[in-house]
């Protein structure tokens, strides 16, 4: 999991990302809400915890404005504030869930996967087509127009994992995460050699390419 954490408590912050980080769960921790915003607007992420008070954009503000650029995974309020109409007023901009200060941190871990996994059911559907692309979980088979596409396991892994995170940009890191798991020895340069083999057989000769690549980031699918 990938998580965005915007607190400028520093005490609690630094702990929050060890304890998550103990769990193995990436997490970029931010102080403020505009710089969530800039985090965010450059990176995937699976869950994005946000303080409902932080200098700036306040927790409120970030979550309105992600939602309007159409971020759909999980958002997380994190607010001392415990009466109902400030619980309505977080869920109402867009957050998925709400904690109250001070919580038990296995009640936040609890929420975070629950919100990660509900993110991820939303996504799956049995046939999806980007432009003329069109990819069919149930039989592997991809086809661009007319053509058949032979991709193999891993290939077919990376497309369908661009394709759920359209529109957002995928670290290299997230990426040898979820196709090959964090022990596993494939290393960057092996992830662009196996993007430019995906390329070259999605891709059409003289058309544009689906899949972007972030300089110093990752890839990210078109919309």
């Amino acid at each position: 999991m990938y998580v965005l954490f915007a607190e400028d408590d520093l005490r609690l912050g630094r702990l929050m990302k060890h304890l998550l980080e103990k769990e193995e769960i990436q997490v970029d921790w931010v102080v403020q809400g505009d710089t969530a915003l800039d985090y965010a607007a450059h990176s995937f992420y699976d869950v994005i915890i946000l303080d409902w008070m932080m200098p700036g954009e306040n927790g409120l503000a970030v979550c309105e404005c992600l939602r309007k650029r159409g971020y759909k995974n999980g958002i997380l309020m994190l607010t001392a504030r415990e009466a109902v109409d400030d619980r309505v007023l977080g869920l109402e901009t867009g957050a998925d869930d709400y904690l109250v200060k001070p919580f038990e941190f296995s009640e936040l871990l609890a929420r975070l996967h629950a919100l990660s996994r509900r993110s991820n059911s939303q996504m799956i559907e049995d046939k999806v087509e980007i432009g003329n692309l069109v990819l069919n979980r149930t039989t592997k088979n991809v086809k661009r127009g007319d053509c058949e596409i032979a991709l193999s396991r891993r290939e077919f892994q990376m497309l369908d994992l661009f394709i759920k995170n359209r529109g957002q940009v995928l670290p290299r890191e997230v990426i040898l995460d979820r196709i090959w798991g964090l022990e596993s020895e494939v290393t960057s340069n092996n992830l662009d050699a196996y993007v430019r083999l995906l390329r070259k057989k999605i891709d059409p000769p003289e058309g544009e390419t689906l899949i972007h690549t972030i300089r110093g980031v990752g890839y990210k699918l078109g919309d």
